[in-house]
């Protein structure tokens, strides 16, 4: 198993960045996520968590020697669970892959909590593993290719997340702005 992590800060409050995330893809960096669904939402009347579960399709650019040895194609899916808890200010998102999932395994764990009134804190972890019956050292090549990436990914995310939250923060600036 492969872990990839990163941690870093948003100049932004904890419930714009919430907002953010619903309205993170499409964006012109993560071009390989094509369409989101929301499959359930569920508010529990006790603690107030928001229980969202989606399915992300993707389309991913394989090379085509993945494609011929492991079948299918570029369309990719990823499962993806967010609690919201308004109470603790706890944003926790975690997606495994769909698609091949019987090669391999990426389970990612996101995190997003206030550090102010100005600023999230975003933590991410990524779980990979090859599940082949190969020799270690391929199947740590190849552990090591998805991880690489998922970073290229990571990057293009985080590029993309920053650009939606900035569009929005223009947009309520200038909607709060005295004419």
């Amino acid at each position: 198993m492969h872990i990839f992590s990163q941690s870093f800060k948003y100049d932004h409050s904890w419930s714009h960045v919430v907002i953010g995330m619903w309205h993170k893809y499409p964006n012109p960096h993560c071009t390989h996520v094509v369409n989101v669904d929301v499959l359930d939402r569920t508010i529990d009347p006790i603690t107030g968590i928001i229980r969202t579960e989606r399915v992300l399709g993707c389309k991913q650019k394989a090379p085509s020697w993945i494609v011929k040895l492991f079948g299918g194609s570029e369309d990719a899916f990823v499962r993806e669970i967010s609690f919201i808890d308004p109470a603790t200010q706890t944003a926790t998102i975690t997606s495994v892959n769909l698609s091949l999932s019987q090669f391999a395994t990426c389970y990612e764990r996101i995190q997003y909590r206030p550090m102010s009134s100005t600023q999230t804190s975003f933590t991410q972890t990524a779980e990979i593993q090859a599940r082949m019956a190969m020799w270690r050292s391929m199947t740590d090549k190849f552990e090591d290719w998805l991880v690489q990436r998922f970073e290229q990914n990571a990057i293009s995310g985080k590029a993309g997340f920053s650009d939606v939250l900035r569009t929005m923060w223009e947009a309520k600036e200038q909607q709060t702005a005295p004419s």
